[in-house]
């Protein structure tokens, strides 16, 4: 979705005019697990379907996509998703909307809806893979996911998420206003797709990585995420405990691993 045009009063040199600018777009999405409130995040609308698909897995809400029914968008905005669960997911449904407050995230943070920190433990096993890049790979992957971001190029203000091959090739790519939001709408599409576990695939990311990402990141079981910006101590720790390479600071010709450095070799 294209941004939304607005007047800008554009001060320069002491000078001020005003001019025409586009903004990216932020509007409330509600997730419904069978008509029934469950959360409203906020997100910059398109792949709302996948984006309530990631969201439910990183959340445990589903642990596959069999557990996964109907997704239906619905309301006269079109800014609500109802997903119908399957399996042990629908079987788990009233302890799942028990546990949840319903609360509106915002952009920046995807688990503001926990009840208690022990909720965000994550219950899936470390990754085990084999896979391993070139540094020279590393360091091409933000040009490539740059080239991708045709909304931020007439706004500025998203972020974008990608996914890559071992080889380096772009397999999917989402923006959004929220990091993890991003994350959610390439790792939903994957699952919708029945292609995870994506354990020979590497995840890049236009901001920091927090552990919201490292923890989407490893429900999908992705191996290598690496940024343009820097980690926070937590996702350091996730990365650590749950063996996925973390690599921030993908900048010119440099980048640092905080985590499972011997997935990147020279």
């Amino acid at each position: 979705m294209a941004g939304r045009p607005v007047v800008v009063t554009h001060v320069e040199s002491g000078t001020s005019a005003s001019q025409p600018d586009r903004v990216a777009i932020e509007e409330p999405l509600e997730i419904r697990l069978h008509g029934r409130p469950f959360v409203v995040a906020m997100r910059t609308p398109g792949a709302d379907r996948e984006l309530a698909a990631g969201f439910l897995l990183s959340e445990r809400v589903i642990r596959s996509a069999d557990e996964l029914g109907a997704i239906e968008c619905c309301g006269d905005a079109g800014n609500i998703v109802n997903v119908t669960l399957s399996g042990d997911a629908a079987a788990g449904l009233e302890r799942v909307l028990a546990e949840r407050r319903n609360v509106t995230t915002n952009s920046s943070c995807g688990l503001c809806g926990r009840q208690t920190l022990e909720s965000l433990a994550v219950d899936v096993p470390p990754i085990a893979t084999t896979l391993t890049i070139p540094s020279s790979l590393v360091l091409d992957l933000p040009k490539t996911l740059r080239g991708s971001q045709t909304v931020f190029d007439e706004t500025g203000g998203l972020h974008a998420a990608g996914l890559f091959t071992r080889d380096g090739a772009l397999v999917d790519a989402a923006e959004d206003v929220g990091r993890h939001n991003a994350v959610d709408k390439v790792v939903g599409r994957m699952l919708m797709s029945e292609r995870l576990p994506l354990t020979e695939h590497v995840l890049c990311v236009s901001g920091r990585t927090s552990f919201e990402i490292l923890q989407k990141s490893l429900c999908a079981g992705i191996p290598i995420v690496a940024a343009v910006s820097a980690p926070s101590s937590l996702a350091i720790e996730l990365a650590e405990t749950f063996g996925i390479t973390l690599i921030g600071f993908v900048r010119g010709d440099s980048f640092n691993i905080y985590a499972h450095a011997h997935r990147v070799i020279e």
